[in-house]
């Protein structure tokens, strides 16, 4: 029986992908990839999530960030929430969901959806008396985006395809608590991007004539990048992660009708980022879905470079991470 007093609060982090799913989708309604992805799940960016059944609703009430949601961010909180209601078999019962948001920019690129579906995921279950492990877990929050899946888990995460809802799940590959590596983030643009990640996937896997061979050299990334992980190779796992990006966005580029993420800021950062590489100053780009950009590099080299991109804009928009943990509890 629900505790209709009994708030839950979870946290997610984020994770930026190292090797990205963007292709398309197997099953649109299940959130079902094309190909496997690989992630690092990252401390400094999170959602705390609080879920409160409360008996007296007749419909879900939400807050994102102190403001009442409204329109398709209302939906798609109320359509996951559906899918909680389905598997505790109460159809009739209605949550207070508040949701606060750690994370630069929502839908600006940072993945904010990842940690928002896994911490709603996480508080939404446990509200409606579901007892569900982490591989349970993994699978709910991919309903509500695909890559909250991985935030579900701490350190390097990998995201198995699958071919239904009970194959496709992330699973942690391994720990990075010893790892030499930390991300920089940089805020080039604070507004919603134009194109939604998920209209960006259906427009590349329709049109895009470079498709099939992405499916081809993601799965490579994959196993290529899972071998340098075991062997503390960053050059690897850095090289890996910036070409796996930039091939990304070359399916938005060769699109109909093509689109960019990109600004011409994400151009310059991503030159400045080579150019440090040339001063052998080791750091790699990635970009998700947005014009931000994330810096992976060593922590003796952060400071470096922290200072580098401060200069060139400002220190407020230039956040340094290390990796973070999976899914957490708290008490209120």
């Amino acid at each position: 029986m629900m505790n209709k007093n009994r708030p839950v609060i979870a946290r997610a982090h984020t994770n930026i992908a190292l090797v990205k799913y963007w292709g398309g989708k197997q099953n649109e309604n299940l959130i079902i990839p094309q190909n496997d992805s690989l992630s690092l799940t990252l401390d400094q960016f999170y959602t705390d999530t609080t879920v409160t059944f409360d008996p007296t609703l007749t419909a879900d009430a939400v807050l994102i960030d102190n403001e009442v949601a409204q329109g398709s961010d209302y939906q798609r909180v109320v359509d996951f929430l559906d899918i909680v209601r389905q598997k505790a078999q109460t159809p009739d019962r209605f949550f207070n969901v508040n949701s606060v948001n750690h994370v630069p920019p929502t839908a600006a690129g940072f993945a904010s959806s990842a940690s928002a579906f896994a911490a709603l995921a996480a508080a939404a279950s446990r509200a409606a008396d579901l007892k569900l492990d982490l591989t349970e877990l993994s699978r709910l929050a991919r309903r509500g985006s695909g890559s909250a899946s991985r935030s579900i888990f701490a350190g390097f995460v990998q995201w198995h395809t699958g071919n239904d809802d009970e194959t496709s799940y992330a699973e942690q590959y391994a720990s990075a608590a010893d790892w030499d590596i930390g991300v920089i983030a940089l805020t080039l643009q604070k507004s919603r991007k134009k194109v939604s990640s998920r209209q960006g996937m259906q427009l590349s896997v329709t049109t895009s004539p470079f498709y099939s061979e992405w499916i081809k050299l993601a799965n490579s990334d994959i196993e290529q990048i899972k071998q340098a992980i075991d062997q503390h190779d960053f050059t690897t796992v850095g090289h890996i992660s910036e070409t796996n990006a930039l091939r990304m966005h070359a399916l938005t580029l060769s699109a109909d009708p093509g689109f960019i993420y990109f600004t011409g800021q994400t151009i310059e950062m991503i030159n400045e980022i080579r150019q440090l590489r040339k001063m052998g100053i080791e750091c790699y780009a990635t970009i998700d879905a947005g014009p931000n950009v994330k810096v992976l590099c060593q922590k003796e080299n952060a400071s470096k470079i922290m200072t580098h991109f401060n200069q060139l804009l400002g220190s407020e928009n230039v956040i340094y991470t290390t990796p973070g943990s999976g899914i957490e509890y708290l008490e209120k």
